[in-house]
Order: C-alpha cells, then structure tokens, then sequence
C-alpha cells in the first residue's frame, strides 16, 4: 500500500478475463481460464502453483511472449492484446527484463560483456558496472560464465536483465537450479532490484516458502487464480525458511 496516500499503488500491467487455449492435435488444452490479475507499481509478487497449473503461460503473457486466445492485456492502461505481435515486441524491448531458471549467459563473454549486450541497445540502459554492483558482482565484472558459480551467474543474468531500466521484472524459476544458501543470495539480488529500483518483480515459483518475502502471494490452479494473499510484513530472503 501506498502508505502516503492510503491507498493501493496504480497497477502496471493488467489482465482481464485472460484466456489461453492451446490445440494439440484433436485436443483442446485450456492453459489459463478467464484469470484476472494484476501487477502493482514497485511491488514484489510470488506466484505459486504446481506444474501444469498455468503459471508459465501467464508469466509468458505478462511479458509479451504470448498473446491470450481471449481477454485483454494492458500496461500502463493502454490495451496491448489486440495490437498485434509487433507491439508485443516492442513492449518486450522497452519495458521487460526476463530471468529465468537456467542463466542463458555467452560463454565466450565476460560477465561484463554479457550485461553490456543488453546495454548496448537499451536507449537508457543503467552503466553495465553499475548493474553488477547492484547484484552484488562488482569484483567478478571480468570473469568468464565457466568462473562463477551457479549462484553468480544467475545474479549476471539478473544484471542483464535490468540493465535496460525495465518497467518489469518476471522470474520463472530462478532458484529451481540452486540450493537453499545460494538461492537466497539470489532472492537478495532480486529484492535489491526492487527497492531500489522501482521495478515491479514477479518471481514464478512452486516453492511457497519464498512467498515469505513477498508483498503479495499469488496462487494458481488449474488455469484459474486461486488466491491472493496480502503479506504486510515481508521477511528479508535470510529469513526465508527454505
């Protein structure tokens, strides 16, 4: 809650009697069903829920990966899902940073070099540096992905993708390849990414403890939202009890 005004912050992005159908072969499978979902300005969510439940397709709806059979999509009130893939593009490029469960770095790059990809298109992008300060890898700028460890290569794909300032922040599974000690290292990046700048963060995820962290706790099943939970005091991820 917008604690200055008492009310809610304004949505950034918004989906409306959302639906996704996929055909396979003779077969109709109903990925989301008529979800209505927001995401606030600067808020860190969680969404949970088991495999197959439908998380992935709306993360992948959210980010313009993907538009909805039915329904419509908006960011920043303007309605996305009936312009077409082209500006679902466009959308990506300037307001969307991506991490997902396994790091998709360049080998032959530095960490340097692989934050500064991204940089190097972005009309506003952060300092690559700056970046990986942020994540907390301002002295491993110049080692290779074969250098780092999980952990830290997965806080230089965290790096890359808000290098570009993105309006959003979406997460699929980004502790599912890391242990407990080291995907906490990870949830702090993000955490850091969030406060400090702004970026309203969604992190998909099936493990519910790291909902402990959240502004708010989201739950999916079945294509359908099945809770929304309002956490007023989130724990720091040192906390989280993994």
């Amino acid at each position: 809650m917008d604690a200055s005004s008492g009310r809610e912050p304004d949505p950034v992005l918004s989906l409306e009697g959302v639906t996704k159908t996929y055909r396979l072969g003779e077969v109709e499978v109903h990925a989301l069903r008529g979800v209505d979902f927001e995401l606030r300005r600067g808020e860190l969510l969680v969404l949970l829920g088991p495999s197959g439940s439908g998380k992935s397709t709306l993360l992948n709806i959210l980010g313009g990966l993907d538009l909805p059979s039915t329904g419509v999509l908006r960011y920043e009130g303007r309605v996305l899902s009936g312009d077409g893939r082209d500006a679902l593009t466009e959308f990506r490029r300037a307001h969307v940073g991506f991490v997902f469960q396994f790091y998709n770095l360049i080998p032959s790059l530095t960490a340097l070099e692989n934050v500064q990809l991204v940089t190097d298109i972005a009309p506003a992008g952060m300092p690559p540096r700056e970046a990986l300060e942020l994540v907390g890898l301002g002295p491993r700028v110049d080692h290779f992905p074969a250098q780092l460890s999980g952990g830290e290569q997965q806080r230089v794909a965290i790096a890359r993708a808000i290098a570009k300032r993105p309006a959003l922040l979406l997460c699929d599974e980004p502790t599912g390849a890391l242990d407990a000690s080291t995907g906490r290292v990870v949830l702090e990046a993000l955490r850091a990414v969030n406060r400090e700048l702004g970026t309203a963060t969604a992190i998909i995820t099936h493990n519910a403890a790291i909902g402990a962290m959240a502004d708010r706790v989201v739950r999916i099943a079945d294509g359908r939202i099945a809770g929304i939970v309002e956490n007023p005091d989130p724990v720091t991820p040192a906390e989280v009890d993994w």
